[in-house]
């Protein structure tokens, strides 16, 4: 009966659960990345641009990932969908050390998003997006995921541009 109940009581947070985890890594990974980037590399430029395609940095694509966990953790948290753009530019965010202090602040906001989050049911609730439209807290956990996730894989290539130091991994 006990196991049962815990085996019940587990699963009712496994998606939760599973998107902490998701989160932490892509967090992890992050910092690991920058303190592996020399500070000269961090927003160095892989190659110049014709101005139709914009070519990020390295560290432009970190601060990409890192601003779509915070729009939507901030959006669930205090129904704010504020672009972080203005405050993560490369000017205001100037040295790795900077960059890993908003990296934390993103992922303490991104805790306090999902421990509103009390089961996989609530998962099911829905909420205005950005765009305006409804969406299940799931599907916004999955999107954003995948976005910077996305962001997160474009900032490993420029990486190795520049460096054949290995990728961090977690």
């Amino acid at each position: 009966m006990t196991r049962q109940r815990n085996e019940r009581d587990s699963g009712e947070t496994l998606f939760v659960r599973s998107f902490d985890e998701q989160f932490r890594r892509l967090h992890e990974r992050s910092r690991q990345l920058v303190l592996s980037i020399s500070p000269d590399d961090l927003y160095r430029q892989p190659r110049e641009s014709a101005n139709q395609f914009p070519v990020y940095s390295c560290g432009e694509h970190i601060l990409r990932s890192a601003a779509a966990v915070e729009q939507t953790a901030g959006g669930i948290t205090t129904n704010l969908w504020d672009d972080p753009f203005e405050w993560t530019l490369p000017e205001t965010l100037s040295t790795p050390e900077r960059v890993i202090e908003y990296l934390d602040e993103v992922e303490a906001t991104r805790r306090r998003a999902l421990s509103l989050v009390g089961s996989d049911e609530e998962l099911r609730k829905e909420i205005a997006a950005p765009s305006g439209e409804m969406k299940t807290l799931f599907a916004l956990f999955a999107e954003t995921l995948v976005r910077a996730s996305h962001y997160q894989g474009r900032a490993f290539a420029t990486f190795r541009i520049f460096s054949d130091a290995q990728l961090p991994y977690s």
